[in-house]
């Protein structure tokens, strides 16, 4: 296909494909899914090989947050049955981190549900930070706290904070209907802020909560030209109790086609299989591993993933391997960027698991349905509320 072609070339380069080439990967026939898969694989394995980063989630505070995100199994009203517990001390987050280390993850992703922390907060992270690192040298950690305040970025940066993960979740245009409590432009200043301060941003998107084909490159676009180092993609995952409860959207196939656009357009990025791949991949997750070079290992915020042991097989069966501690993810020309105090290095070439996600011939053809038949019969069997790990007495899944 000359369209594949022309996608791996420009990804090779990390050239911006047009807005039609990538919407024509979201409009692929079934028929041409392997040869999408394939292609996009080219590019995958030239900026990062076979390797697979292993992330692990803990979940410092759960529930009772005050914003209304629609997707978000801890918003304000939600009826979800989730875990709720305020913040755990640094010990317990230590401990809970712990596990994924010893799974095999190499950065821990620690969250908190809210609009945004507080100064006080802040300073409860950043022992929490120290108590991690100080236990396990070389560890990455991200924070993940909400919408951020002047200054609180570099605090958590002078903490020892590799990264700070905020997504954009969604197109700006459609943002008003999936949220009311804060912006899409607020969610925009604190990658900035992230990035200002130092921080490795960390920001991604939703799928499927039936949004169209445009809103997704709108999102996808938004972030290239955001330029975080990390795009994490979740599917929805439609908890009963929340207003998209109903929004079974996404079939394998899409969900495929959607990580090798997202691939495409951000090439030498790390992207990252976030939640919900166990609830709409499901047996074509070794697949998706062509495309993305990342994942959560275990459970999520308030959903239970794969077993640990599981996600590690299904890496080595699939040909790759798990990312070393001692390996650099991202490629040198990202990383020289880092250290010179940069933003990236999208600019230069002409150019991001979220709270609730957690907790779908080439050119020319007919974009398809944003609800396909096999996704009229939701898989409400594989959606597991998290009793286990943070906030428990029982050991986590890592």
């Amino acid at each position: 296909m000359d369209l594949l072609n022309t996608l791996v070339d420009k990804g090779l380069r990390r050239e911006l494909p047009t807005r039609d080439e990538a919407l024509a990967v979201l409009a692929t026939s079934d028929d041409d899914l392997l040869d999408v898969v394939a292609a996009a694989g080219k590019v995958r394995r030239h900026w990062f090989g076979r390797r697979v980063k292993l992330n692990y989630l803990v979940n410092l505070k759960s529930g009772l947050c005050p914003e209304d995100c629609s997707y978000c199994s801890q918003r304000l009203g939600s009826e979800a049955g989730i875990l709720k517990y305020t913040w755990l001390k640094p010990d317990e987050a230590s401990q809970a981190a712990a596990a994924g280390l010893a799974g095999g993850a190499k950065r821990v992703c620690l969250v908190a549900s809210g609009r945004g922390p507080t100064d006080r907060d802040v300073d409860r992270v950043a022992g929490t930070i120290k108590a991690i690192k100080d236990q396990n040298e070389g560890v990455e950690v991200c924070a993940c706290l909400g919408l951020l305040s002047d200054g609180q970025a570099e605090r958590l940066r002078e903490a020892g904070a590799d990264a700070y993960n905020h997504n954009l979740n969604t197109s700006e245009a459609t943002y008003g209907e999936i949220t009311t409590t804060h912006t899409y432009a607020d969610r925009v200043d604190t990658v900035q802020k992230a990035h200002a301060a130092g921080l490795s941003a960390c920001s991604g998107l939703i799928a499927g909560m039936g949004e169209s084909d445009e809103d997704l490159i709108d999102v996808v676009f938004s972030l290239r030209e955001l330029d975080p180092d990390s795009v994490p993609v979740n599917f929805l995952i439609p908890f009963e109790g929340t207003p998209l409860a109903k929004e079974w959207n996404l079939t394998p196939q899409r969900c495929l086609r959607i990580l090798a656009m997202v691939r495409f357009v951000c090439p030498d990025v790390e992207v990252r299989i976030a939640g919900g791949r166990e609830v709409h991949l499901r047996t074509m997750q070794p697949l998706a591993l062509n495309l993305a070079n990342s994942i959560f290992l275990g459970d999520y915020l308030t959903s239970e993933g794969q077993a640990g042991k599981a996600d590690l097989e299904m890496i080595a069966d699939a040909g790759f391997e798990v990312e070393g501690a001692g390996e650099v993810t991202l490629p040198q020309h990202r990383v020289d960027v880092a250290a010179a105090g940069g933003c990236g290095s999208h600019a230069s070439a002409g150019c991001g698991s979220h709270e609730g996600a957690g907790c779908g011939s080439v050119c020319g053809a007919a974009p398809e349905p944003a609800v396909t038949p096999a996704a009229s019969e939701p898989r409400t069997d594989l959606v597991a509320v998290r009793r286990r790990g943070a906030g428990t007495d029982l050991a986590p899944n890592a």
